[in-house]
């Protein structure tokens, strides 16, 4: 929950499909919820929607600080109030095989407190251009 003003913090959120099992006037029922898309609300007034809810740096086998689909850049050191909320869609099964159900469901993720942080970074050994994987390039 930590980040640096200027530089991409990377978000990731996970859901899966859940499926409920009950009855509806005696009868057996199944409802299958599946994620279908996820809204990051970085606490900053801006907002992003993905198909899917990102993955660390690392199994994109990207350095850190470097922009992802689900990453935001804050302009400003602070606390921001952070949530992902996750749409769904649903399908029910009667005993008879699945079907649709129109619409979307939207779940609101709790809020993560974010601390963006200042820094200031002088390279002494090489430039970006001399070496681009370095810290910071």
């Amino acid at each position: 929950n930590l980040g640096v003003a200027g530089l991409p913090t990377n978000f990731v959120a996970s859901a899966s499909a859940q499926t409920q099992s009950g009855e509806l006037f005696g009868f057996p029922i199944q409802v299958r919820f599946t994620p279908v898309s996820y809204v990051f609300h970085y606490g900053d007034g801006s907002s992003a929607s993905t198909s899917d809810g990102g993955a660390s740096w690392e199994s994109l086998g990207q350095t850190q600080f470097t922009p992802t689909d689900t990453s935001h850049t804050y302009a400003e050191r602070g606390e921001y109030d952070a949530r992902v909320d996750v749409n769904y869609t649903a399908e029910l099964d009667l005993g008879g095989g699945w079907f649709d159900v129109d619409g979307q469901l939207t779940t609101n993720g709790p809020t993560q407190r974010i601390r963006i942080f200042e820094a200031h970074t002088a390279l002494v050994a090489n430039t970006c251009a001399e070496r681009p994987s370095a810290p910071g390039c």
